[in-house]
């Protein structure tokens, strides 16, 4: 039986009751991005958190779709009011990845590689088992964003929507849904007062991103593919990759796909 996420449980295990406040729990929904959104557009505080068993019409990068079968998978998102100016707002997935990956590996065996591939994924040996949207709302007392994730949990072979995902169960990594919800938001909130205060948390990110020291294909649009080695980030969150014709800097929005080699 799929295990349905708790809310008073996850508020019971949560230390950043200060940044997210409210969370809410439902079975299914459209989109958790979406809700969060249209709540953000309607003068919703920031500081709520939705999670959902099950997502009819969720959304990825660059428009695709994302779509959970019931509790095989938990999505989240959550409502913040950044303090950092706008061009910064491209650590936010990068935050979320980290946070994900570092409450992934409280539960997963000591030999298993829970990395990050940039911007958006989390990686287990090299398998996508996460994957991350931030958005932007605009609203007249000043921008809010949006920030959601998606973990499979429970997917089979048969079900995963690429070959080249996994779930945690494939993995053989046993998490609670509450714990491993909790275990995210907390790990977000103290990345993110870390990014409020100091700016970007570029050392911490590089030592988790599978990204950075290796060979990638960076597709900037249809015809248009860029070689090269990552070399880093920088401080508004964007891919540096080492070409033959120097560093060059890729933005979230710029890229179509940012392939490993």
């Amino acid at each position: 039986m799929p295990e349905m996420p708790d809310a008073d449980t996850i508020r019971s295990l949560l230390t950043c009751s200060d940044l997210l406040p409210t969370v809410e729990v439902v079975a299914a929904t459209g989109s958790t991005n979406a809700d969060l959104a249209a709540r953000a557009r309607a003068g919703g505080p920031p500081g709520l958190v939705r999670i959902a068993a099950e997502q009819t019409a969720g959304r990825g990068r660059l428009d695709r779709t994302w779509v959970s079968p019931p509790g095989a998978s938990v999505s989240l998102s959550l409502l913040v009011r950044p303090e950092p100016l706008f061009p910064q707002w491209g650590w936010l997935s990068l935050l979320a990845g980290m946070a994900v990956a570092g409450a992934v590996a409280e539960f997963a065996p000591s030999d298993a590689s829970v990395r990050l591939k940039w911007p958006n994924d989390v990686l287990i040996r090299s398998r996508k088992v996460c994957g991350i949207l931030s958005e932007r709302i605009e609203r007249a007392d000043g921008a809010l964003a949006v920030v959601g994730l998606g973990i499979n949990l429970s997917l089979a072979a048969d079900d995963l929507p690429v070959p080249t995902a996994t779930s945690l169960a494939m993995e053989g990594i046993v998490a609670p849904v509450d714990q491993l919800v909790a275990a995210v938001l907390n790990r977000f909130a103290v990345l993110y007062g870390e990014w409020s205060e100091r700016g970007a948390l570029r050392a911490e990110y590089t030592a988790v991103c599978a990204s950075i020291g290796a060979p990638l294909s960076i597709q900037v649009d249809e015809g248009h593919r860029v070689t090269g080695v990552g070399d880093g980030v920088d401080e508004y969150g964007r891919l540096l990759v080492r070409t033959d014709a120097g560093v060059r800097a890729f933005a979230v929005g710029d890229v179509v796909h940012a392939r490993l080699d």
